[in-house]
């Protein structure tokens, strides 16, 4: 018989685990847990290794420690407050957004926070504007972002396309986004505007400013309200005096400049005509195309009769330079080579539609002159006139002048963009003319110095580049390549017409890239006032070639 236990024995140690749970009367007993200890330690599971494997022989040991963080922490990105606020947003918007500091609410007004759906459709507004003036989608978007930071919207991503604009706020990790968009169906060239609502974004994004939401509104309605600065005979007689003025730029005379500024304008007018019918802006191109062209038409035949030795071809070509659509070309390439692919497709497209119209215009004028026995041969070669290099110098002003006037600038703005386009056009003559250089060469190097001297006066008075850009490259214009490549396909030699169109569309891609690598170069090495290292621009890093 086994010995029985002592009542120590019997009795349960001390530490052991008791349960306070009873089953109630009719249920079992829970199972006893398989592991008489559990414990809250994590277990690695079995098959999973804990070594960190070494980097590769041919990986770099620097390159192997950046990517852990650092002891010291992740550097943080400094914004200052003497920065344009455009840099400063495009820096934000070139950051991941986990990267992203938090906003600074400069407008304060409402202790509860604020009105989430009243600053969305404030920034809707503001962005509209911006992008039917002809604004790059990367402005519209660094705008559309200060907007919503000023007023204390965090995690806020704006979107710009050609015609749609939207945003979307997250108000936090747990909660659904709101998101609003808006449809640009207009488009205006009125650079007054433009400034004014570039002014209005600079007092929002400014602490020493007091905007609330409701002045940000009545600011906008009065801009919108705003009338234009020059009335419409002013608008007529610019265009004219712009055809003129580029018809003498390639050779003319003052009864070519006469005849280049009687055409532009009945061009002008009957354009205004189509639109008030409300006929598509491809057909309102078609019908200004036509009358410089039927008066250099005319000028030939004229001059032939009367033994004139002019050049009448200088006609046709000043009325292009009053068409072709620089402002939206050197919006397009703005926006692809700031990685806005969709929206930049979609501006050239309407380049080229706009470009087609004036073709077709010209043509059917060239085309009937040849029927009719008109002499129609390329008598002045584009861009010269190395005889006359002040009268020239004197005209590219004027041009640009006229330009800017077309385009509603502020008249304060007039005589620094019109000295701003005789700068180019005089740099343009001393290398083409002077030195012998390639015109696409001397047309990148003097519009990449517009668009440096334009970005430098929009930075220091806190607004837009385009009033001081747009108008200053109307001399770079080519109009003469256009003109000679539409006569040789209306005279069947469409070698030389299309080589001559080739060149036209080499030139007028120098000056896009050319007026955006002079801005990206301001950005890069020249600062405001104020502004620190820690404050330079990110690039903007789409992809790496894969």
């Amino acid at each position: 018989m086994a010995e029985s236990d002592g009542p120590e024995d019997r009795k349960p140690p001390a530490d052991e685990p008791h349960s306070a749970f009873t089953p109630p009367l009719g249920w079992p007993q829970p199972p006893v847990p398989e592991d008489e200890n559990p414990t809250s330690e994590f277990a690695v599971p079995e098959g999973v290794s804990t070594d960190v494997p070494p980097p590769p022989p041919s990986y770099p040991q620097t390159a192997a420690l950046s990517a852990f963080t650092p002891a010291e922490g992740v550097p943080m990105v400094r914004l200052t407050k003497e920065t344009p606020w455009q840099d400063r947003m495009r820096t934000l918007l070139r950051m991941p957004v986990g990267d992203r500091p938090l906003p600074e609410i400069v407008q304060r007004h409402d202790v509860t926070g604020p009105a989430v759906p009243r600053v969305l459709d404030l920034t809707l507004r503001i962005g509209e504007l911006l992008l039917a003036g002809g604004e790059g989608a990367e402005d519209v978007e660094a705008a559309m972002f200060a907007v919503s930071h000023a007023y204390g919207l965090e995690r806020c991503e704006p979107n710009v396309t050609f015609t749609l604009i939207s945003i979307s706020h997250q108000p936090s990790l747990v909660e659904d986004p709101v998101t609003a968009s808006r449809v640009v169906r207009r488009r205006g060239t009125d650079y007054t505007r433009l400034s004014a609502v570039f002014d209005l974004v600079d007092d929002i994004t400014n602490e020493d400013e007091d905007v609330t939401l409701e002045e940000a509104y009545r600011r906008l309605a009065a801009i919108r309200r705003n009338r234009h600065p020059y009335p419409g005979w002013a608008l007529t007689l610019a265009s004219g005096v712009l055809a003129g003025s580029a018809a003498v730029l390639v050779g003319g005379d003052f009864v070519v400049f006469v005849a280049a500024l009687v055409g532009a304008m009945l061009g002008d007018r009957l354009a205004w005509l189509c639109a008030g019918r409300g006929l598509p802006e491809f057909y309102q191109f078609v019908v200004a195309a036509m009358p410089p062209a039927a008066m250099g038409v005319a000028l030939t035949v004229a001059g032939s009769a009367l033994s004139w030795d002019g050049k009448p071809s200088a006609v046709i070509t000043g009325g292009l330079f009053a068409l072709l659509p620089g402002r939206a070309l050197v919006a397009g390439v703005q926006d692809g080579l700031t990685g806005y692919y969709i929206t930049a497709a979609a501006r050239l497209l309407e380049v080229m539609y706009f470009f087609i119209a004036i073709v077709v215009g010209v043509l059917i004028v060239l085309y009937l002159g040849v029927q009719l026995g008109a002499e129609l041969n390329p008598d002045s070669a584009p861009m010269t006139g190395s005889s006359r290099p002040i009268i020239q110098i004197l005209v590219s002003v004027t041009l640009s002048m006229a330009f800017a006037v077309l385009l509603q600038q502020e008249r304060r703005t007039v005589l620094m963009v019109s000295l701003n386009g005789g700068v180019a056009w005089t740099v343009y003559g001393a290398m083409h003319t002077t030195a012998n250089i390639s015109p696409v060469a001397a047309t990148a190097v003097a519009a990449g110095l517009v668009g440096l001297f334009g970005q430098l006066f929009s930075r220091y008075q806190f607004s837009s580049s385009l009033p001081y850009v747009t108008a200053a490259i109307g001399p770079l214009l080519p109009g003469s390549a256009t003109y000679f490549g539409l006569l040789g396909i209306a005279q069947n030699e469409l070698d030389r017409g299309l080589a001559s169109l080739s060149k036209a569309v080499a030139l007028a891609l120098a000056i896009a890239v050319g007026v955006n690598l002079g801005g990206e170069i301001s950005r890069l090495f020249l600062k405001a006032p104020g502004a620190t290292r820690g404050s330079a621009r990110r690039a903007a890093k789409r992809t790496r070639g894969f």
